[in-house]
């Protein structure tokens, strides 16, 4: 995942580009969280590429999405190593697609419920009930 001289980018500029921050993508490499060493420039300063910035957002996804870092590492370390690691990769993946599938669900129900509040808070303001809310408890009528 070397960077070649027309496609290097600072870190200022990967930050940029993927919306991590710096400290962010400093966290990154010292926890292991890229398949391949940082490239550094003769100054000591890391130079990135566009595989690195790819990288980068598939960790940031899996981030967003609550993959433990434990979980990213390993995978990072899965994809170092090569052949004969998909299947564990893929195992890795399937249980954060679980995950995430069991916590979208969850999601749903959430806004579900919200709707249901929010139609009944309209439907109440628009008869002068609102105040009624919620004042003898959790059970909200639709307004009359």
């Amino acid at each position: 995942m070397g960077a070649t001289a027309e496609q290097s980018m600072s870190i200022g500029r990967v930050s940029e580009r993927t919306g991590l921050s710096a400290h962010t993508l400093r966290f990154y490499e010292r926890e292991g969280l890229f398949v391949e060493p940082i490239r550094r420039d003769t100054a000591g300063r890391r130079v990135f590429g566009e595989k690195e910035v790819g990288w980068l957002q598939v960790c940031a996804r899996l981030r967003s999405s609550d993959m433990p870092l434990p979980d990213i590492r390993r995978y990072a370390e899965l994809v170092r190593q090569g052949a004969g690691t998909e299947a564990e990769r893929l195992e890795l993946l399937r249980g954060h697609q679980a995950r995430v599938e069991r916590r979208a669900r969850e999601l749903r129900d959430s806004l579900d419920v919200i709707r249901f509040k929010v139609a009944l808070y309209e439907e109440h303001f628009a008869a002068g009930s609102a105040d009624t809310l919620w004042r003898d408890g959790p059970a909200c009528a639709p307004a009359e």
